[in-house]
């Protein structure tokens, strides 16, 4: 029998505690924000394979190559980079950007949208 997988609405990378910390000088900041990610997902049911809108993922990256005003958020589908992510501004992406549809344009670094090469 084959497993249905969910859709996936949003896969949020979170750059909070890298090994090298060249863009988080502090990584109490960066720790707190992920557990306040971690947090928001399973709070608002976005984990939920029967989200009629589909699942968010969350994954802790080491680094996302965007050395920038850490911690840093890169949304997917989307590709929007947040600067300066703190479990504040976590709250405030998840609900407004990540639910609401409206990303929050002072925080955002850059627009990486996913360009999938032509077959």
């Amino acid at each position: 029998m084959a497993v249905v997988q969910p859709r996936i609405a949003h896969h949020l990378l979170l750059c909070a505690t890298p090994s090298k910390a060249l863009c988080c000088p502090d990584p109490a900041v960066g720790a707190a924000s992920w557990e306040t990610l971690k947090r928001l997902v399973r709070e608002l049911g976005l984990e939920d394979p029967a989200r009629p809108e589909g699942i968010v993922l969350r994954t802790k990256a080491d680094c996302l190559r965007i050395c920038a005003e850490g911690p840093v958020l890169l949304v997917w589908p989307e590709g929007i980079v947040y600067v300066g992510v703190s479990p504040e501004r976590i709250e405030r992406i998840v609900r407004e950007h990540v639910v609401g549809g409206s990303p929050i344009e002072g925080w955002i670094l850059r627009r990486m949208p996913f360009q999938p090469q032509p077959t």
